[in-house]
């Protein structure tokens, strides 16, 4: 079967597929995209273990390109375990043991083994391999047919990065995803600082789409799309504000839970990101001087 004729796998453009992940690419999964050339490419591996299968069976997936190593990114890497892996110059060595890579996600050891057993486990996430290469901001990965820019773009995570291919203009800006949830920080490699700086650089490339990680594809100046998910940061903020009011400990604000409504299907796991995500938001407001706190209270100057 040509893989063209699947009805999951849509081409963008010349030489470039979306591979369209289930639930409409969100959480736990992410698109995919695939560069066809003398060597054919996919980016991340958060897609249907199947359609992954597929592709690799009727065509030949030469090379597996990851943006950052967040588990719905990662989930089905091991599909392609016997292909050529490329990870970030940036990506710990932490991806390397399971129990590791939660730790990094949540801080410590115990919330780590929770996110194993909570998260990890039950998604099949297995730790990474040593790469056969690593890539880094600048560089260029080609394929005969595709100039794949890479773009480090931090505070989403660490190792996150967008992409651009030079041919076709066509910008891929991963989890600066244009999501209604807005912009996620909620790792503790997440800052909101480089995160709205890693927006504003990306979205002055002179792009003709974009492809997001949890989206479908925007033909055409997406200036409004980047525009509101900054002005998420803004609301993000607000939220925060709105619920501190006459004084409120993190701990309170986290059981208020601003942006996850406790809507999140492991509370635990959402109250560790919810609460790395309020204390951003708690920096920034004390930065400009619109709160303060007291005692392990904040409240409004």
């Amino acid at each position: 079967m040509n893989f063209r004729d699947n009805r999951n796998i849509e081409q963008v453009c010349e030489n470039i597929y979306l591979v369209t992940a289930p639930q409409r690419g969100q959480f736990p999964y992410c698109h995919s995209f695939l560069f066809t050339g003398d060597e054919n490419i996919l980016l991340d591996a958060g897609t249907d273990e199947n359609l992954v299968k597929e592709i690799d069976e009727s065509i030949g997936i030469d090379t597996l390109l990851i943006s950052h190593s967040h588990p719905d990114h990662i989930r089905r890497w091991c599909v392609l375990s016997h292909r050529r892996l490329l990870l970030p110059v940036e990506t710990p060595d932490t991806v390397f043991n399971i129990e590791e890579l939660g730790r990094r996600y949540v801080g410590t050891r115990e919330r780590g083994l929770h996110w194993v057993e909570a998260i990890g486990k039950p998604l099949g996430i297995e730790a990474l391999r040593e790469p056969d290469g690593r890539f880094s901001n600048g560089e260029i990965i080609e394929n005969g047919t595709c100039r794949i820019e890479a773009i480090h773009a931090p505070g989403h995570l660490d190792d996150h990065y967008c992409f651009f291919e030079h041919n076709t203009g066509t910008l891929f800006t991963t989890d600066i995803d244009f999501t209604s949830f807005g912009p996620w920080y909620g790792n503790p490699e997440g800052r909101i600082d480089p995160f709205i700086e890693s927006v504003r650089r990306v979205m002055k490339i002179p792009y003709k789409r974009v492809c997001t990680s949890h989206k479908p594809v925007f033909e055409g100046d997406a200036t409004g799309r980047f525009d509101a998910f900054l002005a998420a940061f803004y609301r993000q903020r607000n939220e925060v504000l709105l619920h501190i009011g006459v004084g409120k400990t993190l701990r309170e604000l986290v059981e208020i839970s601003p942006f996850y409504r406790n809507r999140f299907f492991d509370i635990k796991i959402q109250q560790y990101f919810e609460e790395h995500m309020i204390e951003e938001n708690l920096r920034a407001l004390i930065h400009d001087e619109i709160i303060g706190e007291y005692q392990g209270r904040y409240f409004v100057i």
